[in-house]
């Protein structure tokens, strides 16, 4: 059974539509069989038109059997203006509203998957909404904070990184305060959960240090000592195979060399640099423990080349073919 997959449309205002528009139109009738679209169809119709595209939109108003070649569109609010500013509360408060709606069908059962367009969090904030990243609102949407971003991504190798990280979006300044035993055992625990999911046979995990040299045996910051070392070996007791704390400066180049299967990396940037570096055009989020199946595209909303018809589309396809394998393996199916 084809698995039912809500994508939202992320903030107009950047290249949400345009590269969602290309991925749709690169896909088979079939493959885009499940996929309902969460956002304005104004838009949509406007970014089919400016590609010059041969692509369907419509409201979705029931379950009747309609035509495969048209795209349904949940549309939460009154249509878009047509002449939104950069940036624009508007828009903003668009995506949000979108977001909000794929997460309620989720949790309802409606859905399976989702997978959401790129936000700008500054925007967000100017609204006047409360926001820290989709990740935390899905979180906080779904009651759990026990969830883990887990960026991964190939080069024109097929040489993968898997990258989990212990914290999300933080101050550099308050990694270290906020850093637990508990939130780096998680982020291996459900990395390990993860690489299974993806059909990877007794996956390795390494784990980063949080300070240069993984510490240097107390000498250059305890946080090894304290914190990392014994949600490594936590995980070990429990039957994973995990190594760390690990330099992280060598640790990147040992997983994409075939050592490791997946890295759990402390801190935002630590983890995203390198996996940016190898995987810019294909990097993929994923939300791990969500009940239900989260993917977006590993990018922003990129303002300065919306409307120019300029954005790479692979990493919003990688986003909806990983949302599409995993809602077919997902524990929670069914």
């Amino acid at each position: 059974m084809t698995p039912r997959i809500g994508i939202t449309l992320g903030d107009v205002g950047g290249i949400g539509p345009e590269v969602l528009v290309k991925s749709l139109a690169s896909l088979s009738v079939s493959q885009r069989e499940g996929m309902v679209v969460i956002g304005d169809l104004r838009v949509l119709h406007k970014e089919v038109e400016r590609q010059q595209i041969d692509l369907k939109f419509d409201l979705y108003e029931s379950t009747e059997h309609r035509s495969p070649r048209t795209i349904d569109v949940i549309q939460t609010s009154a249509p878009l203006g047509p002449r939104l500013t950069t940036g624009s509360p508007e828009a903003a408060r668009a995506a949000m509203s979108w977001l909000d709606e794929g997460a309620r069908r989720c949790l309802a059962g409606e859905l399976e998957a989702l997978v959401t367009g790129p936000v700008n969090k500054e925007s967000i904030i100017r609204s006047g909404l409360k926001f820290v990243g989709q990740t935390e609102y899905l979180s906080d949407r779904a009651g759990t904070q026990r969830t883990v971003m887990m960026l991964l991504g190939h080069d024109d190798r097929s040489r993968w990184l898997r990258v989990a990280l212990a914290t999300n979006h933080l101050p550099l300044k308050s990694v270290a305060e906020e850093l637990t035993e508990d939130k780096v055992f998680r982020a291996i625990e459900l990395s390990q959960q993860a690489c299974l999911l993806l059909g990877i046979e007794a996956p390795k995990i390494g784990v980063c240090g949080l300070n240069p040299h993984a510490g240097e045996g107390g000498k250059m910051g305890t946080e090894e000592l304290t914190i990392v070392s014994p949600a490594v070996e936590k995980a070990r007791a429990n039957g994973i195979q995990v190594l760390g704390p690990l330099p992280a400066d060598t640790l990147f180049y040992q997983a994409y060399s075939g050592r490791f299967d997946a890295i759990v990396a402390m801190y935002h940037d630590q983890g995203l640099a390198p996996l940016k570096m190898i995987a810019f055009d294909t990097g993929v989020n994923w939300t791990l423990g969500l009940p239900f199946v989260r993917t977006s595209p590993d990018h922003g909303t990129a303002y300065d080349i919306a409307g120019k018809g300029l954005a790479s589309p692979m990493s919003m396809l990688k986003a909806i073919d990983m949302a599409t394998q995993l809602a077919r393996r997902s524990p929670h199916r069914g």
